[in-house]
């Protein structure tokens, strides 16, 4: 069974957070939902009927997008995906976004925000496994 990633590890946030940023930030996030939702440790925030690893994740975006406009960031792009063109044949994706960020403290702010927090588990009880690619202009 190969390894999933839902979460930034600690790790990746320190050396990402501690490299100096001055642009802003485009996150690349590759998207594999789950079949059901999974809200067995997010009991406050379990619908009252099963719902798909998608609806989830349209909880959690619809909660977002408003936050994301006040702070100044951007959906660049979303779509529906499968598998690489070029790449590993084990990893097949079902969604893409590209959200601009005016700078990484921003992005930080965000990430780390209360109200953002609250709604976060959606995600996690929607996605079976993700990526998240912090891209800068060079």
């Amino acid at each position: 069974m190969r390894k999933k990633y839902i979460k930034v590890t600690e790790e990746a946030g320190k050396r990402f957070f501690s490299r100096p940023h001055t642009s802003p930030v485009v996150m690349l996030n590759l998207l594999k939902f789950r079949q059901v939702a999974d809200y067995s440790s997010l009991p406050l925030l379990k619908p009252e009927k099963e719902i798909s690893g998608k609806s989830a994740y349209r909880k959690y975006s619809n909660a977002v997008l408003p936050m994301l406009v006040k702070i100044g960031s951007e959906v660049i792009f979303s779509g529906s995906a499968k598998e690489f063109l070029i790449g590993p044949n084990e990893e097949e994706w079902d969604y893409v976004l590209l959200v601009k960020h005016q700078s990484v403290s921003e992005f930080l702010k965000f990430a780390t925000n209360e109200q953002y927090l609250a709604i976060e588990g959606h995600r996690t009880a929607a996605l079976d496994d993700s990526r998240l690619l912090p891209i800068t202009e060079s």
